[in-house]
């Protein structure tokens, strides 16, 4: 073994190249199973780059077992995150619409919205009341009578 530059001992030959961690080491393991199950590997493929994973010390080896296979993003939100923000970044760009801070994107945008609003208020209110005229629980409005009872069983 040799010194190196910064002090300590390696072999010459590795002088570059990091250690990868027991996580990165399973990073690769996934992205090797995924890429079976998108039929980019072979069984017998990925047994062998899964075997070669375990004598790999660097993070530059490291990346030659997953060289030829695509990039995926990290950064790709699953679930209902993406869905929620991307409702959020609409509501709020239709708002300024709405409000006129931002110009139209589309010509009777304003107007459409102003009508979608009116109708959901308005839909809101007739709800409100008919509830009220209803009753909101047990002690509200009965449709058989006063005298029901007196009907019902001769």
């Amino acid at each position: 073994m040799s010194e190196n530059p910064v002090g300590s001992t390696l072999p010459a030959d590795t002088t570059d190249g990091i250690r990868c961690s027991d996580a990165e080491r399973e990073q690769v393991r996934a992205a090797l199973y995924a890429a079976a199950g998108e039929g980019r590997l072979t069984m017998d493929e990925v047994e062998e780059r899964l075997a070669r994973i375990e004598e790999i010390r660097f993070r530059h080896e490291l990346a030659d077992v997953t060289a030829d296979l695509p990039v995926t993003s990290p950064d790709v939100a699953h679930g209902w995150r993406p869905i929620v923000a991307g409702a959020r970044r609409n509501l709020a760009a239709d708002l300024a619409v709405l409000l006129g801070r931002a110009p139209e994107s589309t010509p009777g945008r304003r107007r459409l919205l102003l009508i979608v609003t009116v109708l959901i208020g308005l839909l809101f209110t007739v709800a409100i009341v008919v509830a009220a005229v209803h009753g909101f629980g047990s002690d509200g409005f009965e449709p058989y009578g006063i005298d029901a009872g007196e009907h019902a069983g001769g």
